[in-house]
């Protein structure tokens, strides 16, 4: 009969799936810690800094909103409301608006910077898990063919340890699945923000 194994040893012998599984799991983390990082506090800024730029305009003083805009280059609703102010002396607003929306659409871009990563963990994690399920069962019943003796006894830690790898593939998958979907709401919610704001400043600039 088969002593019991730490979690380290089933890691270590499921290396063909457990270790790329970790890889990606601290890739996911990576990847979640720098996005939520990097979208702190976006939506109330936004709101904050469009406030004072329209302030600006409605006093008459471009050069300030604009001077506003260069000193939060690091905010996307920055850069979309100095296109705007740019763009303020344009021949129509449909010509301004059409050059918002490929603004827009290029900060989107920015702001889903890396979210492709966790798509892809989410969707392959399982299958690596599985892969390493299937390689563990397989092991399971070649020791018992070695071994020359049937039941279940002979397999079943073999195939306890293979489940390992699914379970922890599913957990990576679901963990990355969850922020992929919470980034993509949230990436949308700031886009249709910064799009509601930069057509109010445009409406206020050409009016």
């Amino acid at each position: 009969m088969q002593s019991g194994l730490n979690f380290f040893e089933i890691i270590q012998r499921g290396a063909i799936a457990t270790y790329p599984l970790i890889l990606l799991s601290i890739l996911s983390v990576a990847v979640i810690l720098e996005r939520i990082w990097s979208l702190r506090d976006a939506g109330k800024n936004t709101e904050r800094l469009a406030a004072s730029i329209l302030d600006s305009i409605r006093q008459g003083r471009n050069d300030l909103a604009m001077a506003l805009c260069r000193q939060n280059q690091d905010l996307p609703a920055a850069r979309l409301f100095l296109a705007a102010l740019t763009q303020s002396g344009a021949d129509s607003l449909e010509r301004s608006t059409a050059f918002m929306n490929e603004a827009i659409y290029e900060e989107g871009l920015k702001l889903r910077k890396n979210l492709w990563i966790l798509g892809t963990v989410a969707s392959s994690a399982p299958f690596i898990g599985l892969l390493g399920t299937v390689v563990g069962i397989i092991k399971s019943f070649e020791n018992m063919a070695v071994v020359g003796t049937g039941g279940f006894s002979v397999v079943a830690a073999g195939i306890s340890e293979a489940l390992v790898a699914t379970a922890l593939g599913l957990g990576v998958a679901i963990i990355a699945l969850v922020f992929y979907n919470y980034f993509q709401v949230r990436v949308a919610n700031l886009s249709n923000l910064c799009r509601i704001q930069a057509m109010k400043l445009l409406y206020s600039v050409m009016a």
